[in-house]
């Protein structure tokens, strides 16, 4: 299953810096977004995963997009990912 996943707002510091990311998950299972973020932690966070994690799911702050659509929308951690999808973090805490 082919999907691009986009890190934005300062989350692509998590991923090596890098905001877009072409990935192919091996196509044995039907792939949730939870599983997505099982898959992120292990093949994708470089840098400090509790900034993007808390338990299960992505920390408070981090809004999360599938194809333009709030994941709020979609069922959160239980939506099944179809293939093409562009899955968009963005961070919305900022420091100052």
């Amino acid at each position: 299953m082919k999907l691009t996943l986009e890190f934005g707002g300062g989350a692509e510091f998590l991923v090596g810096n890098v905001k877009k990311h072409a990935i192919d998950l091996p196509d044995t299972q039907q792939w949730t977004l939870g599983q997505l973020l099982e898959w992120i932690k292990a093949n994708k966070l470089q840098e400090r995963p509790e900034l993007f994690l808390q338990g299960s799911s992505v920390r408070p702050g981090i809004l999360v997009l599938v194809n333009d659509t709030d994941w709020e929308l979609l069922g959160e951690l239980s939506y099944q990912l179809k293939d093409n999808d562009d899955v968009v973090f963005i961070s919305t805490l900022h420091g100052g």
